[in-house]
């Protein structure tokens, strides 16, 4: 009976999977009203080629790396259970296309559109299910000593490592061996400015994955006897805690505002079936302080160019979120209980590992073969040769 689901069960994970789907149209307009006008059309491009590769390559290899699962059985096989396994595929690979359009965001304006295709289908279909299968299905065994040395399992209910930790990680290596775009940074120190170009499309972006997160974080029940309304709540408050506190630090910038409700999301993912609302404003708020400190670090002082923040908004808030849940989802802060904090710092510290690492692999290699960055000319003109030809073809077409 336990693995029996109705096809209320497959209505519930399916209409999860098409709210996280609507999601990637935020990571679009997010990134798309944040870069220069120039490269608008390739952002649009970009998040959709990618969720498209990101398919082929979860299919075929990513989602057995995780769960062990064959898709290439008969259709009779495929539909058992009301076709479950087939929705939860669905669900759970829009959480796996999310790594590359996190990546997106930080590598924008200046990265080569087929090498970071080739990038996609390796992350997608070797880097992050690795780690999925450790954090969510038992793999090695690794959950299994952090039970018997710490007391509990690493917990992570919808993601904070699991996917925005790992993605924003990913995100860093790339955005280092990528190097800052040409003119950001002077040789007497002095930086150069690239304001968004799009303020209305930069929060349209943000809407919508405010949105769709509740499809991430309610729905990641996978069964609707698993659903909690406390996940709703807590999400509401993280978001409500990360929108106050960036508004503050980040002087009411609207950048900043419209990042720390995602920031608080992010943070709030991993523990958000476990915290008092109470924990979860915290989470968010600390989340929110937390990108605006570390983004204006990055930039400036640093000067790594990471366009959209993916390394502070994701990495960071990620990582902070995978220990939050060891903290606030204790009983003695009003949680739930059944998570221990040291698990916590080595599941968080094991994700970030593997993400860095292979970032570091994926992005090194293909620098080293095929390069991965945009010729001096095509980044001038905001694109590659392969976007260029479509938006040629899109002007000639509105001119006629």
């Amino acid at each position: 009976m336990e693995n029996f689901k109705t096809s209320a069960d497959v209505l519930f994970i399916l209409l999860g999977a098409i709210m996280i789907l609507a999601m990637h149209a935020g990571f679009a307009f997010l990134e798309l009203g944040t870069v220069r006008k120039k490269n608008q059309i390739n952002a649009l491009v970009k998040i959709l080629c990618d969720f498209s590769a990101s398919t082929l390559a979860y299919f075929f290899i990513g989602y057995g790396i995780a769960y062990g699962v064959n898709f290439l059985a008969g259709a009779e096989t495929l539909v058992q259970k009301s076709g479950y396994d087939m929705v939860k595929f669905f669900f759970l690979l829009t959480f796996a296309a999310a790594i590359p359009a996190i990546v997106s965001g930080g590598i924008a304006e200046r990265a080569r559109f087929g090498p970071q295709l080739a990038a996609t289908f390796l992350l997608v279909g070797f880097v992050y299910p690795f780690f999925e299968g450790i954090a969510w299905n038992q793999a090695f065994g690794i959950q299994a000593w952090f039970k018997s040395s710490f007391g509990e399992e690493f917990h992570d209910f919808a993601g904070s490592v699991v996917v925005h930790a790992v993605g924003g990680w990913i995100g860093l290596a790339a955005v280092i061996l990528l190097g800052a775009r040409r003119g950001r940074y002077q040789k007497d120190g002095g930086i150069s400015a690239h304001p968004p170009s799009s303020i209305p499309f930069l929060a349209l972006g943000a809407w919508i994955l405010i949105v769709g997160w509740f499809g991430f974080n309610v729905m990641s029940a996978q069964t609707l006897d698993k659903i909690s309304g406390l996940v709703a709540m807590n999400s509401l408050m993280a978001m409500v805690g990360g929108t106050l506190v960036a508004l503050v630090a980040g002087k009411n910038d609207p950048g900043f505002v419209h990042n720390g409700p995602l920031a608080g999301l992010v943070a709030v993912c991993a523990g958000s079936d476990l915290m008092h609302p109470i924990g979860a404003l915290v989470t968010g708020g600390v989340a929110g302080g937390l990108f605006v400190v570390m983004f204006t670090l990055t930039q400036n002082r640093w000067k790594i160019d990471d366009v959209l923040g993916v390394w502070p908004l994701h990495g960071l808030c990620g990582a902070w979120g995978g220990l939050a849940a060891g903290i606030f989802g204790t009983k003695a802060l009003g949680g739930l209980g059944g998570v221990a904090f040291m698990s916590q710092l080595a599941g968080t510290a094991l994700g970030i590992g593997i993400a860095f690492g292979g970032g570091l692999l994926v992005y090194g290699a293909l620098k080293a073969f095929v390069g991965i960055r945009l010729e001096a000319e095509d980044e001038f003109n905001g694109t590659d040769l392969t976007i260029h030809k479509i938006s040629a073809s899109a002007e000639r077409e509105t001119l006629w």
